[in-house]
């Protein structure tokens, strides 16, 4: 009853968080949103007895200058302490877009018990949000009706800021489905853009509020009968509480080596992905074509992963102590 009880504040304070006001949206979008569970929820830290390591980069709406280009890095792993399960992890996130650029750490921490066949973990991440804008290459015409040259509200400089940034989440992982639930940005961080020169007291300072962002994800393997194939599905659904987006993935996979498949993401693209798994070795491709107007301009976006999952042993016992020269 204690247990359960735990499980209900914990997702009780999600909703309770979820309702705040919001504001902007700053997170990166990855198509292979099943391989970084972590970069959404720190809940999904330690989920296997691996230490997972995942790095990637994603170079979305390419042709079109200017456009984002995001990179990421996520390590995680399982320990025990005081004979408690517990998941650990560390996100690393740079993303350029335009004349601004996004940089995110974080480091993650989770609890984990069992409940209802399963295994719930309940999650906290700590980190920071840092963001640049290159003012100095923005460019004010001063010809037309349109744009005034001296525009207080445009920046002129480059500027820099950096503030606090809080995640919260649980994750379920069953033998048949996994789910989770985040809040991402719960503390609303507030940044405040300084000029990187230093000069100071006249500059002019600007600000920046990341909103909260909301996931849902859930996947399940679904193994086909008498054959060496098995079926995972997939969905995520994020909302700022003003905009909702949805993407379902589908892939199936041979002998648990080989996975292929396709993925839609509501209003926006159709998506291919092709995934090998090679002695704990991981490397994923992905390739969206725009389904609105932006494929006018854009021939797609490409995004590519690779990772490496190292074995843990948390049992109490060493494996590897040595017996007596006697009994050999």
């Amino acid at each position: 009853m204690k247990k359960s009880l735990s499980v209900i504040i914990a997702v009780v304070g999600l909703v309770i968080l979820s309702s705040l006001k919001t504001s902007a949206q700053v997170d990166a979008q990855f198509t292979q949103y099943y391989e970084v569970p972590t970069f959404y929820n720190a809940a999904a830290t330690g989920q296997t007895d691996f230490i997972r390591l995942r790095g990637g980069t994603r170079m979305q709406w390419v042709g079109i200058e200017n456009a984002p280009k995001t990179f990421l890095l996520t390590g995680d792993m399982p320990f025990k302490f005081i004979n408690r399960r517990f998941g650990t992890g560390l996100i690393v996130n740079q993303e350029s877009m335009g004349l601004y650029k996004n940089l995110n750490l974080g480091a993650q921490i989770a609890y984990k018990l069992k409940f209802m066949k399963g295994e719930l973990s309940i999650g906290l991440q700590v980190g920071f949000m840092n963001q640049t804008f290159k003012g100095s290459d923005v460019v004010l015409p001063d010809d037309d009706d349109y744009h005034e040259g001296s525009d207080d509200g445009i920046p002129t400089t480059d500027l820099n800021g950096t503030s606090i940034d809080l995640g919260v989440g649980a994750f379920f992982k069953h033998r048949l489905f996994w789910a989770g639930v985040s809040l991402q940005h719960a503390n609303s961080p507030t940044i405040t853009f300084n000029a990187e020169s230093g000069e100071g007291a006249n500059e002019k300072n600007y600000e920046f509020k990341a909103g909260r962002i909301l996931y849902f994800m859930a996947g399940s393997n679904i193994p086909i009968k008498n054959t060496l194939f098995e079926v995972l599905p997939s969905v995520m659904v994020k909302t700022d509480f003003t905009f909702t987006t949805a993407e379902a993935t589908a892939r199936l996979r041979f002998r648990k080596f080989l996975s292929a498949g396709v993925g839609y993401r509501h209003n926006d693209a159709v998506s291919l992905v092709l995934g090998v798994d090679f002695k704990n070795f991981y490397l994923g491709y992905s390739y969206d074509y725009p389904v609105n107007a932006i494929s006018k301009a854009s021939s797609g976006s490409h995004e590519i992963f690779a990772g490496y999952s190292l074995k843990l042993d948390l049992s109490e016992k060493n494996k590897n102590k040595h017996k007596s020269i006697r009994i050999m």
